[in-house]
């Protein structure tokens, strides 16, 4: 990449910017009463996850591809999870007609 006047991000830089996107994730869990931007927040985290993993790979190992494939395995997962867990709230939401994680504790004892 071409980056302004010879500066060019470090693993540090990379890692800050996957610790800032991680946090951004919990915040969104811990906060959000919606179903949907429960799920938002956690491809947020898989996210940061996959950009610290091919941070880190490219930093100790350049020039070879198995962090970004790494990091694709992740976005696979995370694919495949948003097909169900979305298959999941519409089922949901046709039987209690809300999306708000609150109400959704019929699994307590």
């Amino acid at each position: 990449m071409n980056w302004p006047s010879g500066w060019e991000p470090t693993a540090a830089h990379w890692l800050l910017l996957g610790l800032t996107l991680f946090s951004i994730g919990i915040f969104g869990v811990l906060s959000r009463r919606s179903a949907i931007g429960v799920l938002l927040s956690i491809e947020i985290l898989l996210n940061a996850g996959a950009l610290t993993l091919v941070a880190l790979f490219a930093c100790l190992h350049p020039g070879r591809v198995e962090g970004m494939l790494g990091a694709l395995f992740i976005i696979a997962v995370a694919a495949a999870e948003v097909a169900v867990a979305m298959a999941v709230f519409v089922t949901l939401f046709k039987t209690r007609h809300s999306t708000d994680v609150t109400h959704m504790n019929s699994l307590k004892g």
